[in-house]
């Protein structure tokens, strides 16, 4: 388990000043056939709910961003206190925030601010609780805001981060700096083999603050971006592509720069976890306070369902048989509480 260790050589700083390039309205809202309902309520009165895992026995394992702290979720709805994530320091955006459980099911990860970063830590699964903690990264900068946090395996079996720019807009574009990636890991910490960057964990670039990571059913990656004031956006990441922060933000059309597949307002998404179900991507969007469905073969415009509905939404988990689960974020200090916050929900999408 190692922490990171920076690339030998840095890529040149990109100038942050650019003249802003015109850009086309997101698409208003559309309207389908399709029913999205919430069908049950799998918990509530949850502290700042933020990162969200099943254990190989079909248990739910829920992180309070605020108290560092994990509770498990039995099948049957009964909740235990399944342990405290040491060496958390809550403040801002940051504190306990994705989590996610390796492939062979033996280990929980957890993506978590520190004192002087962020960090990913990893815990044997013991009963009734996690293991000592291991070190497996750390070095990604923290900051009051832009924190990212969206850890998942992939179909590689390889550990996927998301990390936000930490309000150092820069970091973004440099190669040298974990902030503003999507990092590619062994479980135990190391640069993938066949990073697009030899000896480097970055897989991607140029983000300003990545929270959703998903794939879709031909293995291709997503990823969600809190834009700053323009845009926000959903992007299919490729390897060594530059997503263009701070240079550009949105769709720009620009050599050198990926453009996002989806694009919004930020009134209408700044958009956190992400899950693929039923040919589409599911947005949980915080602001905009709905979910979102982007088809991922381009067949049609996003949709938004449960407008309104139940707050902020955070995080999005897909589960067999055609649903989703749907986490609130109302006490996070941005929202308006309403009775029993905040929700762990089951929501059928067909």
């Amino acid at each position: 388990m190692r922490p990171h260790r920076a690339a030998a050589a840095l890529a040149a700083l990109l100038a942050v000043g650019c003249t802003p390039v015109p850009q086309p309205d997101a698409p208003a809202p559309v309207r389908d056939d399709r029913t999205v309902r919430v069908t049950a309520t799998v918990a509530e009165g949850l502290d700042t709910p933020w990162g969200l895992a099943r254990l190989p026995d079909g248990a739910l394992l829920v992180g309070s961003r605020d108290e560092g702290r994990i509770t498990r979720i039995a099948a049957d709805g009964s909740r235990t206190d399944f342990g405290t994530v040491p060496g958390v320091v809550p403040g801002g955006e940051g504190g306990l925030l994705g989590l996610a459980v390796s492939p062979d099911g033996r280990r929980l990860y957890a993506y978590l601010t520190a004192a002087e970063d962020n960090r990913v830590l990893s815990f044997a699964l013991a009963d009734g609780g996690p293991g000592p903690a291991s070190t497996v990264l750390t070095g990604i900068p923290k900051g009051p805001t832009h924190d990212g946090g969206r850890i998942a395996f992939g179909p590689d079996g390889l550990l996927y981060v998301g990390t936000g720019d930490a309000g150092r807009r820069e970091a973004a574009q440099d190669r040298s700096s974990l902030g503003g990636k999507i990092l590619r890991l062994t479980p135990d910490g190391d640069p993938a083999p066949g990073n697009p960057f030899p000896g480097s964990p970055v897989y991607s670039l140029g983000h300003r603050n990545v929270q959703g990571l998903a794939w879709d059913a031909q293995g291709r990656l997503w990823a969600a971006e809190f834009g700053q004031n323009t845009w926000d956006e959903l992007n299919r990441i490729t390897p060594g592509a530059n997503y263009g922060w701070p240079v550009v933000e949105g769709r720009a059309g620009r050599e050198g720069y990926a453009d996002p597949v989806a694009q919004w307002k930020p009134a209408e998404a700044s958009p956190s976890g992400i899950a693929y179900a039923d040919g589409a991507i599911w947005l949980a969007a915080l602001r905009g306070s709905r979910l979102w469905r982007v088809p991922v073969d381009g067949g049609g415009s996003p949709s938004s369902y449960l407008d309104g509905a139940h707050g902020r939404l955070r995080t999005v988990l897909s589960e067999p048989g055609g649903t989703l689960l749907l986490t609130t974020s109302n006490t996070d200090g941005r929202g308006e509480v309403r009775p029993g916050d905040d929700h762990v929900y089951r929501v059928a999408v067909r």
